[in-house]
């Protein structure tokens, strides 16, 4: 058991402990820097959505934004909540994982309420396009999974459908594709015959599955697999491959800003959406709240239409897309909801995907291995 101290060195202690957790602390009064840490894509989409709205959201609220990068799916954010050590705030998620993290209670819920309106007084509840709400995001951004190809190698007749993605015949060469089966099986089907808005009935029975396998073994073996959305345009770029898959945005950045002759093939097109969601469990959730609400207002999804070609999910922020800031290229033929590109677009089932994600990459991966 140890001694008791005399009662008159207790002043004297407690004036000591006083110094030494005011050098720690720093002075008395002094307010820690807010900062929230916000996780997105990296690349174009990253440096986009800095300029749009991330720096004028620093400089109205003061709130600081640490800027990190993923590459999609789940496992961070599930070992962040479980282990109850979240780092991550808001986060720019696609839709199947939006919807899945939100079934696992990994993201907190969301309330249209609490975001702004249109400039027209519109409830942002009315102004979002209708079919994309989910409990637990809001939707910002509409993106296409494409494929493009670079101009210079077909000087002649060019790849105009998703059937000519799998022509090897008429088109040699090799492709590039992600190694997922997102997107890939939903291609496959398309360049099989099957119409867009019966993708997911077909991929719903197992005759369809292995129709789509059957399809990309058609084209196996000329494919360079890719994990990071830069690759595509580099690939494309240094003739590695004549055709590859791709985000339009990265193609879209690659054209305008670099003059690479690529162009895109919207036949077929993967459209999916993308979310701002908030990790559950944040110890900065109200500023985590205030950022999302800011980056989903009509302004801020206008704005990033002129640094990228993802379409905004508020229709007052349609009305407002404008010219490209940087080259002056009229942005609206270059969204994937723009009319003329959405003639044969296939619109992502995230529930198909959710229900379905484990067995699909179970046996994509044992099909890349045969």
């Amino acid at each position: 058991m140890y001694p008791k101290k005399p009662p008159t060195l207790f002043p004297l202690l407690l004036a000591s402990m006083t110094v030494v957790l005011s050098l720690v602390a720093g002075p008395v009064g002094a307010e820690e820097k807010k900062y929230i840490t916000v996780v997105s894509w990296g690349g174009s989409y990253a440096r986009s959505s800095v300029k749009a709205y991330h720096d004028r959201f620093v400089e109205e609220t003061g709130i600081q934004i640490k800027l990190d990068e993923y590459n999609g799916g789940l496992a961070q954010v599930r070992a962040q909540v479980e282990s109850g050590n979240v780092t991550w705030d808001v986060i720019d998620m696609v839709d199947g994982d939006t919807l899945l993290g939100c079934d696992e209670g990994l993201l907190e819920t969301v309330d249209y309420g609490n975001l702004p309106p249109a400039p027209d007084g519109t409830p942002a509840s009315e102004d979002f396009i209708a079919g994309y709400d989910m409990e637990c995001g809001i939707e910002n951004t509409l993106a296409g999974t494409v494929y493009a190809y670079n101009e210079t190698i077909f000087p002649g007749r060019k790849p105009a459908t998703m059937a000519d993605f799998f022509d090897l015949e008429t088109f040699p060469g090799r492709r590039g594709m992600r190694r997922v089966p997102n997107v890939n099986l939903e291609f496959a089907l398309v360049a099989d015959g099957v119409p867009t808005d019966r993708i997911y009935d077909v991929l719903s029975t197992p005759e369809g599955i292995d129709r789509a396998f059957r399809k990309l073994d058609t084209i196996k073996s000329e494919v360079i697999w890719w994990e990071a959305g830069a690759q595509p345009p580099q690939l494309l770029a240094d003739g590695e491959v004549v055709m590859s898959t791709a985000y339009n945005g990265r193609i879209f950045n690659a054209w305008a800003l670099e003059k690479q002759p690529l162009t895109i093939v919207w036949d077929g097109q993967v459209q999916y959406r993308g979310y701002k969601v908030i990790v559950a469990g944040t110890p900065r959730l109200e500023l985590a709240r205030q950022f999302v609400a800011f980056a989903t207002s009509t302004q801020s999804m206008a704005n990033l239409t002129r640094y990228i070609s993802y379409g905004p999910l508020r229709h007052s922020s349609l009305a407002l897309v404008d010219k490209h800031l940087e080259t002056g290229i009229d942005m609206e033929p270059h969204l994937p909801n723009a009319p003329q590109n959405i003639t044969n677009a296939v619109y992502r089932d995230p529930e198909w995907w959710a229900d379905n994600q484990d067995e699909m990459n179970e046996r994509f991966a044992a099909w890349l291995t045969k």
